[in-house]
């Protein structure tokens, strides 16, 4: 399982453009999740946060592969996929991104991996 957290660095004024994209994934979750299922994504979370005059977004995820993930989600033609990657390119400023280095990873199992037994 891996596990990422990245920090995104946002144009100036995009404040329009998170909302506007927040609001269309929550409008279309069914779709949302479809794609993450097909990217074999357990947890996708998306926080906001202003540094030092600055506007950033943290990515959570956690997938069976974060690169086979971004191949799927690349590639695919679900709704919410095409409206991130047109968010990436409006809001998104590009080589703006923190690297991070996992440090601690823990988790229980969930219901479902305990059903299972």
């Amino acid at each position: 399982m891996d596990v990422i957290a990245a920090l995104i660095e946002l144009k100036p004024n995009s404040d329009n453009e998170v909302h506007d994209w927040k609001a269309f994934i929550e409008n279309h979750k069914e779709q949302a999740l479809e794609s993450l299922r097909a990217e074999g994504v357990c947890v996708e979370s998306w926080f906001s946060l202003a540094l030092e005059g600055k506007d950033y977004l943290l990515c959570y995820m956690r997938a069976d592969s974060i690169k086979q993930s971004q191949h799927v989600m690349a590639d695919s033609s679900n709704p919410v996929d095409t409206r991130h990657r047109q968010f990436k390119e409006n809001a998104w400023v590009w080589g703006g991104q923190v690297k991070t280095e996992l440090l601690v990873d823990l988790a229980t199992e969930t219901d479902e991996q305990k059903s299972r037994r």
